[in-house]
C-alpha cells in the first residue's frame, strides 16, 4: 500500500468521553469525510419521540418503531463552515437531537436489536469507499471490525457529565449538572448491559483517558496514531 491509501477510523467510547470532537477534528484534518453514529441513534430516538413511539422515561413501543423503521431515513448535509447537519426523512434535527429529552431516551432506543441492525448496514455503506472517520459505541467492534485505526476513548462520568452540562448550557438549555449526570449514568449502564452490540473496547483497539487532556493534546495524540497507521501501511 502507498501513502495514498485510505483507511477507516473507529472511534468508540462513552457518551460525552470527546470522541465526537476528536473524530471531526482528524477528519478536517485528513480530508476524511466524518459520520457521527451517535447522531444517527439520536434521530430514531427524536422520531421516536415525536411519534409517540417512545415515553419520556424512555418505554418504548419496540413494535410500533421496528415496523416504522423502513420509513425512517438518516443521512448528513455537510455546511459551509465544515461542519455537517444531521437529516431526518430530509429534515434538519441537528439541533434538536442534541436535546437532553433525546438523550434520555436513545439508549434505549440503541439498544433494539432491529434499530441496530438497520443503522448498522448504513453505517457500512457510507464506509464503502474507505477515508472516513466513524464514532459510536461499536463502530471497532461490529460495524467495521476490520478497522485500520481503532481508539476507545474514556473519561470518568463526572467529567464527562461537566462537559456536557456546560455544552448545553452553552446552548441555552436549562438543566442542572445533577441532571446530565444522572443521565450519563444512566445511559452508560444500557450501554454497556445491553444485549446487541454492547459498548466494549476492541481487542486491538488502542485506549485513551482524555479525562486531563486539552482538545489541542487529543488533536495531537490522534493525529500520530493516525499517521503511523499510514506509515506502516505504505510499507507493506
Amino acid at each position: 500500500m502507498n501513502n495514498s491509501t485510505k483507511i477507516i477510523v473507529a472511534i468508540d467510547g462513552f457518551s460525552s468521553s470527546g470522541k465526537s470532537t476528536m473524530a471531526r477534528r482528524l477528519a478536517s484534518a485528513v480530508g476524511y469525510r466524518y459520520i457521527d453514529s451517535g447522531a444517527m441513534y439520536r434521530a430514531v430516538a427524536l422520531y421516536a419521540l415525536e411519534s409517540g413511539l417512545v415515553d419520556v422515561a424512555g418505554n418504548v413501543d419496540v413494535p410500533g418503531l421496528v415496523a416504522a423503521l423502513p420509513q425512517i431515513n438518516v443521512d448528513f448535509e455537510p455546511q459551509p463552515d465544515g461542519m455537517q447537519h444531521t437529516l431526518l426523512n430530509g429534515r434538519d434535527v441537528e439541533s434538536e437531537i442534541r436535546q437532553l429529552r433525546v438523550s434520555d431516551v436513545v439508549s434505549p432506543v440503541a439498544a433494539i436489536p432491529e434499530v441496530r441492525h438497520r443503522l448498522t448496514a448504513i453505517q457500512q455503506q457510507f464506509g464503502k469507499e474507505r477515508g472516513i472517520v466513524m464514532d459510536g459505541r461499536d463502530i471497532g467492534t461490529t460495524v467495521f471490525p476490520d478497522a485500520e485505526l481503532k481508539i476507545y476513548v474514556d473519561a470518568s462520568a463526572q467529567t464527562r457529565a461537566q462537559r456536557r452540562f456546560m455544552e448545553l448550557v452553552e446552548k441555552g438549555s436549562s438543566v442542572t449538572y445533577a441532571e446530565v449526570l444522572a443521565n450519563v449514568m444512566h445511559r452508560d449502564s444500557i450501554d454497556c448491559n445491553r444485549a446487541e452490540s454492547p459498548l466494549r473496547r476492541a481487542g486491538d483497539a488502542i485506549s485513551l483517558d482524555n479525562s486531563e487532556m486539552t482538545i489541542e493534546e487529543q488533536d495531537a495524540w490522534l493525529i500520530d496514531k493516525f499517521n503511523g497507521v499510514i506509515e506502516s501501511l505504505s510499507k507493506s
